[in-house]
């Protein structure tokens, strides 16, 4: 899942990794940390999902920049489908309401 969501985000925006974590954490994932982030967009950089690039910075080292490839635009296409069509059929069952007590069985016929 992280990877698909890093995934919208740069293609939303090139990014860089420090960026992508606080960008995560705006959306309500509070406890992404660099830890989780950094080994995934090396993760996708080798599979060749995202390209980076080194920019220059005025506030210390240089920024590795991180965009999608064609074959990264793909794997976003396929995954947030994949995504969307098993959450339309999880959420009408999480959605109703839990009882206090499971129901008898059901009568065999």
């Amino acid at each position: 899942m992280l990877s698909l969501l890093l995934l919208r985000l740069v293609a939303e925006r090139e990014s860089y990794g420090y960026e992508l974590v606080q960008r995560l954490r705006a959306t309500g994932l509070s406890e992404i940390t660099d830890g989780t982030v950094y080994p995934a967009l090396a993760r996708l950089e080798r599979e060749g999902r995202v390209s980076a690039r080194l920019v220059a910075s005025r506030s210390g080292p240089a920024r590795k920049y991180y965009r999608p490839t064609e074959e990264g635009y793909g794997a976003l296409a396929e995954g947030a489908h994949d995504w969307l069509s098993l959450a339309g059929l999880v959420t009408p069952v999480l959605s109703r309401p839990v009882p206090a007590q499971p129901a008898p069985p059901a009568e065999e016929s």
